[in-house]
């Protein structure tokens, strides 16, 4: 999740939803509630840690953390040399994934065909806005980890694209890499408030409406993939802090047109073969995971 969450077009909570943990995630986080508070409060933490699931969110929130850490030089290295292909393997990734999410709709019918393309609609027109310039100020700071957060868990829906749409990727990333302190931990706070407060609203939306959940968060992972389509032609840039140009806002274009319109090599066989790796892996991982709770 952790290392999804990093790339801007793919979403934490695809991966979640991917591997079996979705449901145990949305549950685990609703249970930090106020009974909760009251259990710290009281220092019954025995009791704190069985009702918010804390060995699983633990573990989850450090691999997520040392993911966060250790491929953000990573995946920043990859975004500049090697676009073409780390963005075919995603696009794999996230192609197959739609189709095997769609397996847990128990009864299709009209509600959740309409929900399902709702979901393609919906996700496909974020990944076509142009982002937005904004202010640095620690209360916007705030505000994007709320909505960021809000995205990351929602399959399909990239926290890191938001970011991107706000203006405040490459400012989260530098943050990142610089350790700057008050920048991380109000984008921390944003990020507890959103995730507390959006978890509840959707676990009761899958509670009650499972089919209709699921028909729509499908629908989101498909239309998303116009976001990490591999060749992209940029259309505005920006100059960073460092004195370099960074796209701003591309479009989606074919292969052949990606070279006629950029001059570079469109990578189409190693392209092909990083998505077939992208689909071989979700479908390991989501075999893996059956098997696993079969065993359980």
């Amino acid at each position: 999740m952790g290392a999804a969450d990093v790339i801007p077009g793919v979403s934490g909570g695809t991966v979640a939803f991917i591997t079996g943990i979705y449901n145990e995630l949305l549950h685990s986080i609703r249970a930090v509630d106020l009974e909760a508070l009251r259990l710290l409060r009281q220092l019954r933490i025995r009791e704190l840690l069985r009702k918010i699931n804390a060995p699983f969110l633990l573990t989850l929130l450090l691999g997520i953390l040392t993911s966060l850490l250790s491929l953000a030089r990573l995946v920043n290295y990859l975004l500049q040399h090697h676009a073409i292909l780390l963005w075919s393997f995603f696009f794999g990734l996230i192609l197959i994934s739609g189709p095997l999410v769609t397996r847990e709709i128990k009864k299709w019918n009209m509600a959740t065909a309409v929900a399902f393309i709702a979901g393609i609609v919906t996700a496909y027109t974020i990944t076509v806005l142009t982002p937005t310039q904004s202010p640095d100020h620690l209360p916007f700071i705030f505000l994007s980890g709320v909505l960021a957060i809000c995205a990351m868990i929602l399959p399909g829906i990239s926290g890191a694209f938001i970011l991107l749409l706000l203006g405040k990727y490459q400012f989260m990333v530098n943050a990142l890499l610089q350790v700057n302190i008050p920048v991380l931990v109000v984008f921390a706070l944003g990020c507890i408030t959103g995730i507390i407060s959006f978890s509840r609203l959707l676990t009761w939306i899958l509670d009650n409406y499972h089919n209709f959940t699921v028909a729509l968060l499908s629908g989101f992972m498909l239309g998303s993939l116009n976001k990490i389509w591999p060749w992209r032609h940029a259309l505005e840039y920006r100059t960073t802090e460092t004195g370099e140009r960074a796209v701003i806002y591309d479009v989606s274009v074919m292969p052949w047109d990606y070279l006629s319109l950029t001059g570079k090599d469109p990578q189409l066989i190693g392209a092909l073969i990083m998505m077939a790796l992208g689909v071989l892996l979700v479908y390991s991982i989501e075999k893996t995971a059956s098997l696993l709770r079969t065993r359980t």
